[in-house]
């Protein structure tokens, strides 16, 4: 006879569901408010907003989350999930509902543990100027301060010279 433990894993599985556009915090926090467990896989970039550089934190796969379900008969309906404010549905392949395994999940929450904020420009990327008097001119971008200054380099009459710019001033050249 199996254990509570044991049973608990085996009655429970990963369910892939679709949000709403741009719905995914809101999907999360109604269906977790329900008593849903979720998982929500994230990374953090650098965004230029307002002319400042922020750090936001933003879904890996946009209008999916992974919802854990009851796979056997007395387990909580999975009717309220479909009425759910932010929620489109849960991802189906015929028949047959997508599930995801405990080592997918597992192997996800590791990498958004171990991962580093996605920097808007890497040291050495050729970018742009977009604005001001050096506007149209290709710089080499060095890093950034927390006034929202970046330096690059540029080169001036055969000469490379660092200029510090405004960051929303800068666009990647790629």
């Amino acid at each position: 006879m199996p254990t509570t433990a044991q049973s608990h894993e085996t009655d429970h599985a990963w369910f892939l569901l679709q949000t709403k556009p741009l719905m995914e915090e809101t999907a999360l926090a109604n269906l977790e408010s329900q008593g849903y467990e979720c998982f929500l896989p994230r990374l953090k970039r650098e965004r230029v907003s307002r002319g400042k550089v922020k750090v936001t934190s933003e879904p890996l796969f946009s209008r999916y989350l992974f919802i854990r379900l009851g796979t056997s008969l007395d387990s909580v309906s999975w009717a309220p999930i479909r009425s759910t404010v932010g929620v489109s549905h849960l991802v189906r392949f015929g028949e047959q509902t997508a599930k995801a395994s405990e080592a997918l999940i597992a192997a996800l929450r590791r990498a958004e543990d171990a991962a580093h904020t996605e920097r808007l420009f890497d040291s050495g990327e050729q970018v742009t100027i977009i604005d001001g008097p050096f506007r149209s001119l290709n710089a080499i971008y060095q890093a950034h301060d927390a006034q929202q200054r970046a330096f690059v380099l540029i080169e001036l009459l055969k000469k490379t010279t660092t200029l510090s710019i405004e960051i929303a001033h800068l666009s990647s050249a790629s």
